[in-house]
């Protein structure tokens, strides 16, 4: 049997298609690679977001070239934002590359590699728009307790620094049956938590024409007996509405913790970004949030030096992150993405400059979200325990997982006590935080879950077990009320 390896960059959305790739992959009798091996299919999901994209992604193929030219029969595939943008040009410059294809139609990797095996020529084939939406294919899933579940791939927004619209195309919604079955198929299988996942999360309903069709997703959600925990990702502040808010606060099991970028904390900046919101009323949203749930942990994106930022622009920008205390933010200098309006935009910020105030943020964000996290020692905390979280764990003698304001926590288990599986819960108690984390040292109980259950066969079954699922399971789920063509979408 031929080996794959999937390499995943970028966004969760990357990291959800490479699920399916995975199982594509070993529905067409691949498997798995062991990690070290040299496999025989080698598959990169590219993320064309960042601007050293491009060179990490032929880096590594220069990497892989001596390794294909002594393996006969070793194949390379390149998929994802980059080669949706790239296209025909990545066999050009490196003309080893078997196959590439795009965002739109992850569904054909296995047809092009075995084409490409037997025409022994590169198969590039890029759509332009979605052939099929990614969740009916089948999936290799990494966790058995916690899943990606798409509600909706693609964006209608037109800001000027992002490049995901043009790769990903216009928005395209999933019936909420379709989702609600999926959800239903993975609990029953053992999955406790659930993250739907979108570019554009809270816009979900625009193309069949409900505005308030995500709060009702999450209050159905709630309806699904042994669904422990819902999250969701990314919203946009202009649709983040306040049936949302009521629909977290009143559902249980949606969880108290929300990633909303602000990119930046000046309206000048904002326009130019064409980002349909400004601080004022970003602001608003985090104060309605926090009076609806005060123990939510917000987190955020932030984009320094776009062009023409001054000092002043900047400093707005950390003034927000004082006002907002985030517990958490990705931050990114900006950079220039080819056939985005801002690359060509005057008042380019010197790299210089960048990174100076790129540390300042850097300085100030990890202090707010160190004092957000000190306020939390001598709390109690149920985690979700988790395979992989902690880097240190074997050095610590710690396991790690995620509370349900999605902080990360390390935690110690008493000597002779049985250690809890991933899937399983832990409750503890926080004894120490820094900026990132949480370790807590007093431990409390463990509660024994159907995902530990789930965890546990899957380490006791047997390897070539593929653990491959249908896309679209066709379990049923009760559907929302019927949208109704005409509502005014906001």
């Amino acid at each position: 049997m031929r080996t794959y390896e999937v390499r995943t960059y970028g966004c969760q959305m990357n990291v959800h298609d490479s699920e399916r790739l995975r199982g594509l992959l070993e529905d067409a009798g691949y498997v798995r690679a062991p990690e070290g091996d040299e496999a025989d299919v080698v598959v990169f999901n590219t993320c064309a977001v960042r601007e050293n994209a491009d060179n990490k992604l032929y880096g590594n193929l220069g990497h892989l070239a001596p390794v294909k030219a002594r393996k006969p029969g070793m194949q390379i595939a390149v998929g994802g934002c980059l080669a949706q943008k790239d296209k025909a040009s990545i066999t050009k410059k490196a003309p080893w590359v078997d196959v590439v294809f795009g965002t739109h139609n992850i569904g054909a990797l296995p047809v092009l590699l075995e084409r490409a095996r037997v025409e022994q020529e590169s198969q590039v084939e890029i759509l332009e728009s979605l052939d099929v939406f990614p969740s009916t294919l089948p999936t290799r899933r990494e966790s058995p307790y916690s899943a990606w579940v798409s509600v909706s791939v693609g964006c209608n927004n037109t800001c000027t620094f992002c490049i995901v619209p043009a790769l990903r195309g216009r928005e395209k919604d999933r019936r909420p049956g379709d989702v609600l079955a999926e959800v239903e198929a993975l609990v029953a299988e053992g999955v406790l938590e659930v993250t739907l996942l979108g570019q554009n999360v809270n816009s979900y309903g625009v193309e069949f024409g409900d505005r308030y069709a995500f709060s009702k997703l999450l209050r159905a959600c709630g309806s699904i007996e042994g669904l422990e925990r819902v999250r969701f990702t990314s919203p946009h502040p202009r649709d983040f509405t306040a049936d949302v808010i009521e629909a977290m606060a009143e559902t249980p099991n949606v969880m108290p913790s929300l990633h909303m970028p602000l990119q930046s904390g000046s309206d000048t900046v904002l326009k130019a970004m064409r980002r349909s919101y400004r601080r004022d009323r970003y602001l608003r949203i985090i104060e309605d949030v926090r009076a609806a749930m005060p123990d939510a942990a917000i987190t955020t994106d932030i984009i320094v030096g776009f062009p023409g930022e001054t000092e002043e622009d900047f400093q707005g920008t950390l003034d927000v992150v004082r006002q907002a205390r985030f517990a958490g933010a990705f931050t990114f200098q900006y950079s220039k993405r080819p056939g985005t309006p801002a690359e060509s935009m005057a008042d380019q910020v010197p790299r210089e400059v960048v990174q100076e105030r790129y540390e300042r943020l850097v300085a100030l964000q990890d202090d707010m979200a160190w004092e957000e996290n000190k306020s939390l020692v001598g709390r109690s905390v149920e985690v979700l325990v988790a395979e992989g979280e902690g880097r240190k764990d074997a050095a610590t003698h710690r396991l790690s997982g995620r509370g349900a304001d999605n902080r990360l926590v390390h935690f110690a288990v008493p000597e002779g006590v049985e250690a809890p599986r991933p899937g399983d819960m832990a409750t503890v108690e926080v004894t120490y935080a820094a900026p990132h984390h949480l370790v807590a040292d007093v431990f409390g109980a463990v509660r024994r879950t159907r995902a530990g259950d789930a965890w546990q066969r899957a380490q006791d079954a047997p390897p070539e077990a593929s653990g491959v699922m249908l896309g679209m399971p066709t379990l049923g789920a009760k559907p929302l009320e019927p949208a109704t063509n005409g509502c005014q979408i906001g």
